[in-house]
């Protein structure tokens, strides 16, 4: 097993080391979708954690951080047993959005210092009973940060939603998909979206990735997966349904 470090540079960036294991790549020896969800997502709670607002302390002054948009965009993705750092840090806060940022980097010594992945999300502060958001100049349990950096990746925002979808796969939503929030993890829908991808596109080099949640899905709930392809521009846009409406919004573009 690979040891790995989490650890606050000079910059005040939060850093995790680590590597691809087998478990965590697709078929195609990549880091996948769903895994590149879960790593961002945990190390965005972990860096909260060691910042003294763990989810028991969040949630006993009636606060839940939920993630909302995510962009992505894919210099290179992290190859199975490759050694990575993943950094993370806030940005200036919009006014119902906290705004954090990622980078991965290789640690491998034959491409060390290359960029992998460059991020993009924001998240809501909810009360966890009413689930109404918080603004977060309301969210005074730290002093917000004025920092604001440039980005190479695809902004999170809106996701237009096409005319003449096409049901792509649908599932149920299982008890393993559900998290402590009584709903389905947010790096689940990496799952449903690599899972409704069409054969021919399972293993293109994706360069961005565009992904918006809208609605809990939960646990029973017969999600339905609709796509749109657009050839001329290499996208694809996906939205996932539940009887309840639209779930998620994804795009996907390659090369």
């Amino acid at each position: 097993m690979a040891e790995y470090k989490v650890y606050r540079d000079d910059e005040n960036k939060f850093n995790f080391e680590s590597m691809v294991y087998f478990c965590e790549a697709n078929d195609s020896k990549n880091l996948s979708l769903y895994n590149l969800l879960q790593i961002t997502s945990d190390i965005a709670v972990e860096d909260y954690n060691q910042q003294g607002m763990g989810r028991d302390m969040l949630t006993a002054n009636n606060y839940a951080i939920l993630v909302s948009r995510q962009g992505f965009r894919f210099h290179r993705m992290p190859r199975e047993n490759e050694h990575f750092v993943l950094r993370t840090w806030e940005e200036k806060p919009e006014p119902l959005q906290l705004v954090r940022a990622y980078e991965f980097e290789s640690m491998d010594e034959k491409s060390k210092g290359e960029k992998l992945i460059s991020g993009l999300s924001s998240w809501i502060i909810v009360n966890p009973e009413s689930r109404r958001i918080v603004p977060t100049k309301n969210f005074t349990l730290r002093k917000p940060t004025d920092l604001q950096t440039e980005h190479d990746c695809l902004k999170y925002g809106k996701i237009q939603q096409p005319e003449n979808l096409e049901l792509l796969d649908e599932r149920v939503i299982k008890y393993s998909d559900i998290d402590g929030n009584g709903h389905t993890n947010n790096a689940r829908y990496g799952a449903f979206i690599a899972d409704a991808l069409p054969a021919n596109l399972r293993h293109v080099q994706f360069t961005d990735f565009r992904l918006n949640y809208a609605k809990e899905a939960k646990l029973g709930q017969k999600m339905e997966v609709f796509g749109h392809f657009n050839n001329d521009e290499k996208k694809l846009v996906m939205v996932g349904k539940t009887e309840e409406g639209v779930s998620f919004e994804a795009e996907l573009f390659w090369k």
